[in-house]
């Protein structure tokens, strides 16, 4: 019965004509820790010994002719057709730091009370969220964590990448957060991903030392260090050719005249849309060009306000599509950024409803809340909760035609990186394997994960 419903949730998505309200589904409200059963599909097929040895062996004589091969540089790109147009953006959080990476767990994992080195009655490492992800807690400076994310993304029809960004300054965790970011741009331009900045103006207010630096002063730093550094990227994202530059408010900087010498600091032939959260534009100057939506404890109601507000404008429109929400910081000990309110996921129909009130023609695009903010519990990326559940319905709305075992060798890849990590060999078919999933040849990368089991493990 469960896979029934789940069929008809997903060819009612690809029509556009689901309408389930929420507000009567009988899902539980609260925050209990939601059951973690999902298990990764085995491949669907299975090879002997004889091919899976013919295929490493013709891997390995491949790695050695290449190596031979001096200047050959591996082709960027990876060639994504979809069949729906509206371009699918999502935004991404990174600040996390693992133990095995890093040398320590970091505040976004443990907030004030928890810790990953205990495990839950699931055998899941304990995090602050009501949910675990699907390859345990990571790092987001790890090279192989960012390749696993951007291949799901690119097999779900994902355009680009927002980043939650705080300056440019090194206190907190604000510079690991500015450096991570900076490690993720070479992986994006490599499958031809998108990016851009969301700034967080309120680290302009933040302390130095314990003196306060005057704000303007450091945003325009701020957005000097953007236009330096990330407007550089061919990869940057842009609406109507213009670049952007998305603020989470502002709730700090709110006058005009300051927005005004912040935006003076760009070249005048590349000077950027600003947009802010809905509702604010018009109070911060000519340079704020349109707006974005965020997840609303009113739901469609907000969505519904915000079309009635922009429709037939100039306003560049941004809507949101989100799986629901329910905050972890009041249970993880953290007193300050506390909501109340919880949006049940409903299993999967809330993120359909929202995604389908996003096909609207009004918006220039839909941004995704979030990839991965575990701590409001609003993330897509893969659960032991709910698996992959998000990515499919993101792949009928988008209309590409990859599966759940597409997106289980991507998971596949990232655990024989870590188990391997040391083993130069299988790393050099890894690597081999990586390119392969851009080429799109999926049967073959799981061929070659087979063999690396069979014969390393």
């Amino acid at each position: 019965m469960k896979a029934l419903i789940k069929q008809f949730k997903l060819q009612m998505l690809a029509l556009g004509i689901i309408a389930v309200s929420c507000s009567t589904n009988p899902e539980i409200t609260n925050h209990k820790q939601p059951e973690a059963n999902f298990k990764l599909p085995k491949p669907s097929t299975t090879y002997s010994d004889s091919i899976l040895r013919q295929t490493l062996d013709r891997e390995l004589q491949l790695i050695e002719l290449k190596k031979s091969q001096k200047g050959t540089v591996a082709t960027a790109g990876m060639d994504i057709i979809k069949t729906n147009p509206k371009k699918v953006y999502v935004h991404y959080l990174p600040w996390f730091q693992s133990k095995g990476y890093d040398g320590y767990w970091g505040q976004h994992w443990t907030m004030a009370n928890r810790n990953p080195d205990r495990f839950d009655a699931n055998g899941h490492r304990e995090v602050a969220s009501y949910y675990n992800p699907l390859i345990g807690p990571y790092s987001s400076s790890d090279e192989y964590l960012q390749e696993y994310h951007f291949l799901l993304m690119k097999l779900c029809g994902i355009d680009g990448v927002i980043f939650d960004w705080y300056g440019s300054r090194d206190i907190h965790d604000y510079g690991l957060i500015k450096q991570a970011t900076e490690t993720f741009i070479p992986k994006l331009e490599n499958v031809d991903l998108d990016f851009s900045i969301m700034y967080e103006d309120r680290v302009a207010y933040m302390e130095e030392g314990g003196v306060l630096i005057n704000p303007l002063k450091r945003a325009k730093q701020d957005f000097r260090y953007i236009n330096n550094v990330y407007f550089r990227s061919s990869n940057y994202m842009k609406v109507n050719g213009i670049k952007c530059i998305s603020t989470f408010g502002p709730h700090y900087i709110t006058k005009a005249q300051h927005w005004n010498k912040i935006h003076d600091i760009f070249p005048d032939n590349d000077k950027p849309y600003l947009l802010s959260l809905w509702g604010m534009k018009d109070a911060l100057g000519e340079h704020f060009k349109g707006e974005f939506l965020w997840v609303a404890e009113d739901h469609l109601l907000a969505k519904d306000y915000y079309y009635n507000t922009y429709a037939n404008t100039n306003v560049v429109t941004i809507d949101s599509a989100y799986p629901g929400f329910a905050s972890y910081y009041a249970d993880g000990g953290w007193s300050e950024g506390i909501n109340e309110w919880v949006l049940p996921k409903y299993d999967g129909l809330t993120f359909i409803e929202s995604l389908n009130a996003s096909t609207s023609t009004t918006a220039d695009f839909i941004q995704i809340i979030t990839w991965n903010d575990f701590g409001e519990g609003t993330m897509i990326e893969p659960t032991t909760q709910f698996g992959f559940t998000y990515l499919q319905m993101l792949q009928e709305y988008t209309g590409v035609s990859y599966t759940e075992e597409d997106l289980a060798v991507c998971v596949r890849l990232y655990e024989a990186r870590l188990k391997y990590r040391d083993n130069v060999t299988v790393m050099n078919l890894l690597d081999a394997s990586y390119n392969y999933m851009k080429s799109l040849n999926i049967e073959l990368v799981d061929v070659i994960l087979q063999a690396i089991d069979r014969f390393y493990a």
